[in-house]
């Protein structure tokens, strides 16, 4: 059995996580947290506060080049690298770096992106360096667009659509598209069909429907159970996949700390069984270290349809907060 030693002074890059497609995938996170075009409701990790659309160098590049170079040297150990965390990644402007960079390692890359930048020839160009790019459409028009993702009031439905489609015409790589599945709001057959339609003139790789498996931005918003979601999937061409839970691999161990899990839990709420699966770690060792970050203030607990989340109070004060 391996066991990675993973350092812990990391400031952009966070975990391996579990994710339902892509393994173990190390995160690199490029913006501050929340920095993002869209507002949706759906989101994992809360509102917007402010939708922005200007691109710019929100964190050091040189630093995020550096400590990927320094975890490819003393753990480098996970299925995907994965640009995405606290906000929108394309929203950096020199996030293209990050990926000709990983162009040179064994691991495969993944920008996980709204599709909000595609429509800037630069985003697109720098985008396709990535292995896969999985782009979000949850939308069909211009309402339903405003109503689910709540974007920037300057960014329109069909310009988005434009962006994706230019980018698919010119990227060699797998071109990924989610769908985000949401009970009462976009799951009526006649508004999927909508969604199909747009995603057939995009005609990409794949299409994943997804749906909410952790606390989302709304309390309105409610997840679709997977048989409905099965019985969606036919509707799109290609038809589509229905993300199943993350399985992990047993043969790999990861160590970790209170930090690392922490670090964790800023980006994404977890249960601790998410959290057991990634490390690799007895359920009791978990369980320390969730009761000893409880008990001092620093996560707390959100709970959905019988399932217990975990996620950071994200405290100013915080030992762990990021800076």
């Amino acid at each position: 059995m391996k066991t990675i030693k993973t350092n812990q002074s990391y400031k952009y890059l966070y975990g391996p996580v579990p994710s339902r497609r892509f393994g173990r995938s190390l995160g690199v996170d490029l913006t501050p947290f929340k920095t993002c075009s869209f507002d949706c409701i759906f989101c994992q990790l809360g509102r917007t506060s402010q939708t922005k659309l200007v691109r710019k160098e929100y964190v050091p590049i040189d630093a995020v080049l550096t400590e990927i170079q320094s975890w490819m040297e003393t753990d480098g150990d996970a299925d995907y690298v994965a640009l995405a965390g606290s906000g929108e990644p394309t929203l950096h402007s020199d996030f293209g770096k990050v990926l000709r960079v990983l162009e040179q390692h064994p691991i495969p890359s993944a920008l996980l992106t709204n599709a909000s930048m595609l429509m800037h020839p630069e985003v697109r160009d720098a985008a396709a360096y990535a292995d896969i790019v999985k782009v979000s459409l949850s939308a069909w028009d211009q309402r339903s667009f405003e109503w689910i993702n709540r974007p920037h009031p300057q960014l329109q439905f069909n310009e988005l659509i434009k962006g994706i489609k230019t980018f698919r015409a010119q990227f060699a790589g797998k071109l990924w598209v989610e769908v985000f599945m949401l009970l009462g709001i976009n799951s009526v057959p006649g508004d999927v069909k909508k969604i199909a339609a747009q995603i057939k003139e995009i005609q990409p790789d794949s299409v994943h429907l997804n749906t909410v498996v952790r606390p989302p931005a709304e309390e309105f918003v409610a997840p679709i159970r997977q048989t409905k979601l099965a019985s969606l999937a036919g509707i799109f061409d290609p038809p589509a996949e229905v993300i199943a839970e993350f399985n992990a691999n047993s043969e790999k161990h990861i160590a970790a700390t209170e930090a690392s899990i922490m670090s964790m839990l800023q980006r994404r709420p977890c249960t601790t069984a998410q959290i057991v699966d990634v490390y690799g770690m007895h359920i009791n060792e978990v369980s320390k270290y969730l009761g000893n970050l409880m008990r001092t203030g620093h996560i707390r607990e959100e709970r959905k349809k019988g399932d217990v989340y975990y996620a950071a109070t994200r405290t100013e004060n915080s030992d762990f907060a990021q800076a």
